[in-house]
């Protein structure tokens, strides 16, 4: 008897609860009032690829000058940082000695020479052998010969610039006596800077010579420098499995020094492509959706993204150029659902 009573009681319970509940709503969110949603309009924008590495500045050209000679220092032409051109004088050395033997070669080639031209007008008179014309021949292109040695021992005792640079700290002072190999300055030209860097090999076919680079370096934070990708390595590292890459950066104001660590930025394939807010795209497992407004509803459309930056992505499959998507009002939202397009947030 307790069972019937207390099956009775819940029967009644059910009841009088179905009868006082409403019939649950079908249709749209909100009784059936279209949902107000914010929305962007589907626009082309240009991409670019960008391959990240890190890289170390380097000079143009660079050299270290020595003497080529053992001798005293006898004047320094430049000081430490100094910008030169190309065969600028920079040391000499002591050249007293050099110079009083070449004054006496030249004077021995010059008397060589009248000997050799009295010597031939005698041999077609008959007077003189054309053997003792030759031996005349050969005494004269001798001291030829020890006049243009001097030349180049004289050559050796002064220092020039091989190309237009800047000068590193000087290593001699007047007096100094070098001895061949000794170290006097250094040499760059920095009006460009080669750039080298390793990038994995996994990029090799989206690197190519002629591509564009943006380089930044600690010491000028955001700013920018702009180059070109020149070379690239025919060999991957077997260790690292990464490909040298070399581009060259314009350094017109000589911001860029040697040794400088510098982020690089390789641009690929830019291009114009369409972009759309990323908080826009929905994800369901590994399928990518928006809702796409048409005739005052939102359109469950499927779309196949690209590249992302920044708040935006691209997109490759699934929207055309002025296609309006929801990007505010997205929860509950559902296939089919009137919506309402509102400025403000929905």
């Amino acid at each position: 008897m307790r069972i019937s009573r207390l099956g009775a009681a819940l029967l009644a319970a059910l009841i009088l609860a179905s009868c006082g509940q409403n019939p649950t709503p079908s249709g749209p969110p909100g009784g059936g009032k279209p949902q107000p949603v914010r929305v962007e309009t589907v626009q082309k924008k240009p991409w670019i690829d960008r391959i990240e590495a890190l890289g170390t500045a380097r000079a143009n050209e660079s050299v270290t000058l020595t003497a080529k000679t053992a001798e005293t220092v006898a004047r320094v032409n430049f000081e430490d940082g100094q910008r030169v051109e190309a065969g600028a004088v920079l040391v000499e050395m002591t050249d007293r000695a050099e110079v009083a033997q070449l004054k006496e070669a030249q004077a021995a080639a010059v008397e060589a020479q009248k000997q050799y031209e009295r010597l031939a007008g005698l041999v077609k008179q008959g007077t003189v052998t054309q053997s003792q014309v030759d031996q005349q021949i050969a005494a004269r292109d001798s001291a030829r010969a020890r006049m243009d040695a001097i030349r180049v021992r004289l050559q050796d005792r002064v220092v020039t610039a091989p190309f237009a640079g800047v000068l590193g700290f000087r290593a001699v002072s007047p007096g100094t006596f070098v001895q061949p190999g000794t170290v006097i300055a250094t040499l760059d030209d920095v009006s460009t800077i080669k750039l080298d860097f390793s990038v994995p090999e996994t990029f090799l076919t989206a690197l190519a010579v002629g591509q564009s680079i943006e380089a930044t370096g600690a010491a000028y934070g955001a700013q920018k420098f702009q180059g070109k990708v020149t070379s690239l390595s025919p060999r991957v590292d077997p260790i690292t499995r990464s490909i040298t890459v070399r581009a060259e950066l314009p350094n017109p104001d000589g911001l860029l020094r040697p040794g400088m660590l510098l982020s690089v930025e390789v641009l690929n394939r830019p291009r114009e492509s369409l972009s759309i807010p990323e908080v826009a795209v929905s994800a369901v497992r590994e399928r990518m959706f928006v809702y796409r407004v048409s005739e005052s509803k939102a359109i469950e459309t499927d779309v196949r993204i690209g590249a992302r930056r920044g708040g935006e992505v691209e997109i490759l499959e699934g929207l055309s150029e002025g296609d309006q998507i929801v990007t505010d009002g997205l929860v509950r939202m559902r296939n089919g659902a009137a919506v309402q397009v509102v400025e403000g947030p929905a």
